[in-house]
């Protein structure tokens, strides 16, 4: 199998290609070349993938089963590197993102729940961020999955939509933090309740299902993410707990206190959210064909092997504010500890 992957030298990419290259496919990577390290046996080929003659040299030097898209944003550039691969590649996977639902994450979703409106051709400023509701980033996405079915048409369009990819090679953060955080011991603040339920998906699986995908010759739609009440917050930070060696003493808070001290959702305590559909994402689709979930504690693991193993640095392209402050952690404990006193 040929493969071309745009990107593929970072988090999904690097699973992508690294998965590919263990089952002995010939692979191709197009990047600029600036983050991350090529993988020992690609064909990798510089460029910029916004620049129309980088886009037309790399057409113009290969024919590939399939492509995987791991770094489309703006609607406008998938629309020209797609149309521009159209004739050299049989098959478009385009890594999506559960963000694309109108009603993410408010409500549950499958993959038949309204979609967000976005052009094939829109420019980089189409939509608008909410602060409970539709960003531009799901905008954009929805905007590059209709620039993808343009080009190459229903039949050869394949569109994962992951929701939270964890895993090694994580730059956004999120599970770092947790794991950092619960090696330091102590007093560890937890968004109540335990068993509140989460369905990260690993960057590994959903390499590995992309590919599957590509094998099969599946079109359409899926949702990625791990089964809805597999794991819950208790079982990701005993987790940490267990494989980093920490002994911290988790304190529960209810999502009011949190709120009200002003914890910013999903960033000062990642993967922390209070909408009900968050983590209502229906994945059976994806599972009936193939995409397989390790435990959530394998996934945990390994990140923390990655992290002792190569120390590496977050540098996300889209700068977020990961990890809640000791200082604050440590006041909202304090307040929390005196008035659960004063009500018993």
């Amino acid at each position: 199998m040929r493969l071309l992957v745009l990107g593929g030298t970072r988090f999904v990419g690097h699973a992508v290609v690294a998965t590919a290259l263990e089952l002995g496919w010939e692979v191709t990577t197009f990047n600029r070349g600036r983050a991350g390290d090529d993988l020992a046996g690609v064909d990798a080929r510089r460029g910029d993938r916004s620049r129309p003659d980088d886009v037309a040299m790399l057409a113009s030097t290969g024919r590939w089963d399939a492509v995987v898209d791991t770094s489309g944003y703006v609607p406008r550039n998938t629309l020209d590197v797609a149309e521009a691969l159209a004739h050299v590649v049989d098959r478009y996977v385009f890594l999506s993102t559960v963000s694309v639902y109108r009603d993410w994450p408010v409500e549950p979703l499958t993959e038949e729940s309204p979609i967000l409106a976005c052009p094939a051709d829109a420019g980089e400023d189409h939509g608008t961020d909410t602060e409970d509701g539709p960003t531009r980033y799901g905008y954009q996405k929805s905007g590059c999955e209709n620039a993808v079915r343009l080009a190459f048409g229903e039949h050869r369009t394949t569109v994962l939509r992951p929701g939270v990819i964890l895993g090694p090679r994580e730059y956004v953060g999120r599970l770092p933090w947790w794991l950092h955080r619960i090696a330091s011991g102590g007093p560890v603040l937890v968004p109540a309740p335990p068993q509140r339920s989460i369905q990260p998906v690993d960057v590994r699986d959903l390499a590995a299902f992309a590919l599957q995908t590509i094998i099969d010759e599946r079109s359409g739609c899926y949702n990625v993410c791990a089964p809805i009440g597999r794991s819950t917050f208790a079982d990701l930070v005993g987790s940490c707990a267990e494989v980093t060696g920490g002994r911290p003493d988790f304190t529960w808070v209810p999502d009011d206190v949190l709120t009200s001290a002003g914890v910013r959702q999903w960033s000062e305590l990642p993967l922390w959210r209070t909408h009900p559909g968050v983590w209502q994402v229906d994945a059976t689709r994806a599972a009936s064909v193939g995409l397989a979930c390790r435990p959530l504690v394998d996934t945990v693991l390994d990140t923390w092997r990655w992290l002792i193993d190569s120390n590496p640095t977050n540098a996300h392209e889209r700068p977020m504010e990961i990890g809640l402050d000791r200082r604050k952690e440590e006041q909202i404990l304090v307040a929390w500890a005196r008035s659960s006193r004063t009500a018993s």
